[in-house]
């Protein structure tokens, strides 16, 4: 229990991705499907931000005297996130575009009502 105590953002970003993906699993709405892919994108960019980070240390900037390398943050974790989250961002928006489209067309965002009308 103390572990998961001291491992609290972890824990947090843990519950995060599984509300997004019970909601990516769970509603055929389609504007709800891209919020839970969403909530699930902030929960691995939150883990991996928290999993980055090292106390007492600082960020990579030098201000003053050089620490050494051992003295700062890795910065490629960062980084990294940084990235992920013009990908998200950019999906995103390609994702709503798509059901844009699957609205002017079916009427619907209802996944269900789209592959009734599909198969029938």
């Amino acid at each position: 229990m103390q572990n998961l105590m001291n491992n609290y953002i972890e824990v947090g970003s843990i519950i995060l991705f599984g509300i997004g993906f019970m909601t990516l699993l769970l509603n055929n709405n389609m504007i709800k499907k891209i919020i839970g892919l969403n909530i699930m994108d902030t929960a691995i960019f939150l883990f991996f931000i928290a999993r980055g980070y090292i106390y007492e240390k600082d960020a990579p900037i030098v201000v003053g005297e050089f620490k050494g390398v051992s003295g700062y943050i890795n910065p490629i974790p960062t980084s990294l996130m940084l990235t992920g989250i013009v990908v998200s961002v950019s999906m995103t928006a390609f994702m709503l575009a798509l059901t844009i489209k699957l609205y002017q067309k079916y009427k619907t965002i209802d996944l269900r009502e789209i592959l009734d009308m599909k198969e029938g």
